[in-house]
């Protein structure tokens, strides 16, 4: 039975089983070993390419498979099936690193970056946090000065998600001293002479997603590669942010049905003082708040999305799902690895690996303080 049968219709359900098959087979196998890598094979980007996993959200026009902010949330359901999220997000960022070349609507940048990414030949990078500047995007400092026929930039950015392997990066600097009309973005590839990995960042979670501290020194950036127009670089991240906000409340209702269902299985087959954890009161009460978690937290992330897809303005809804779909990973995780006891605790075992993991949604993308302001500011 499909319990959103008023929202998901044949093509999302197919779409989520289509990614959970390319994710159980060319994932799941090999999940622990990368984990403890810290990475995963390149050539996974264009497998996920061909599986039609990489293109999901983007238009056919620009060498995607289409598709909505639903059927992006059915690509990261079906994605964690591999049961790393640390490779879903690699493979995913493209999702914050190409919708500003999209939305310029720039053939040039598309044909240079976004439809070789889409077809798993480039990697593509978002950089705009920096040591000084997460949340506080007005904070920026990497400025961008023009000279002539170029820019020369100057900076660093920290937390870059595949920033260490990235071919390119879509770069918030700032082009003049107004705190929001001076920022605009800039696509610089990583083989221009100056720019740095400065470090390659570990983790608590997420460990296959390499991500990293990068420096810019003096780099000459065409003025082709400008994003738009000079200055409008504050409106699209923050356009940007809704979605990656949408997605991370995905990554979190994903995670803690993941844990959810591994708890169960758990319970029925883990035996104590002779019997089931599941014939436990407490155990059964416990599987009952953590299914009425994950539950309400998908459903107000099915229904945000939703909205999304009729245009509407839901900045203080997104900000709400994310907030409830990241508390409710943390705790779904953290009683995962009660039932689970001292297994709960291995590296070996998945419910593990979502608590660590789960505890960078609270963060990403906008920490839950910032989330809630921006509840409080829409409720004035």
């Amino acid at each position: 039975m499909n319990f959103f049968s008023n929202l998901l219709d044949e093509t999302h359900l197919a779409l989520r089983e289509n990614c959970a098959r390319f994710a159980q087979k060319e994932i799941a196998p090999h999940a622990f070993e990368w984990e403890e890598a810290g990475i995963f094979p390149q050539e996974l980007y264009t497998k996920a390419a061909q599986a039609g996993v990489l293109g999901v959200g983007f238009p056919e026009a620009v060498g995607g498979v289409g598709g909505g902010p639903l059927h992006a949330i059915m690509s990261i359901e079906g994605g964690m099936r591999g049961g790393s999220t640390g490779v879903s997000i690699g493979l995913g960022s493209l999702a914050i690193a190409l919708p500003p070349l999209v939305h310029s609507k720039n053939t040039d940048l598309i044909e240079r970056f976004v439809r070789p990414t889409l077809e798993g030949k480039k990697i593509a990078a978002l950089a705009v946090t920096e040591p000084g500047a997460g949340s506080d995007v007005a904070g920026i400092r990497t400025r961008a000065e023009r000279h002539g026929d170029h820019y020369k930039v100057n900076g660093s950015k920290l937390f870059i998600t595949s920033g260490t392997r990235a071919d390119f990066l879509t770069t918030l600097v700032r082009t003049s001293d107004d705190p929001h009309a001076g920022l605009s973005f800039l696509m610089i590839e990583k083989n221009m002479p100056g720019v740095a990995v400065s470090r390659s960042l570990k983790k608590t979670g997420w460990w296959a997603s390499d991500t990293a501290e990068l420096s810019f020194n003096n780099v000459q950036v065409p003025i082709q590669n400008l994003v738009g127009k000079e200055g409008t670089g504050f409106q699209t991240v923050m356009l940007n942010f809704q979605m990656e906000r949408l997605a991370l409340a995905a990554y979190g209702c994903a995670t803690a049905q993941i844990a959810l269902e591994e708890s169960e299985r758990y319970a029925r087959e883990r035996k104590a003082f002779g019997k089931p954890l599941s014939g436990f009161q407490v155990t059964r009460h416990k599987l009952a708040e953590m299914g009425t978690r994950v539950l309400a937290a998908t459903t107000l992330t099915y229904q945000v999305a939703a909205r999304m897809e009729q245009k509407e303005n839901v900045m203080k809804e997104v900000a709400m799902a994310k907030n409830f779909a990241a508390e409710t990973a943390i705790s779904v995780t953290h009683d995962a690895v009660q039932i689970f006891g001292g297994m709960g605790y291995m590296r070996e075992t998945l419910v593990e690996r979502l608590s660590r993991d789960a505890r960078i949604l609270s963060i990403g993308g906008g920490t839950h303080e910032i989330m809630n302001e921006i509840i409080g500011k829409c409720m004035e």
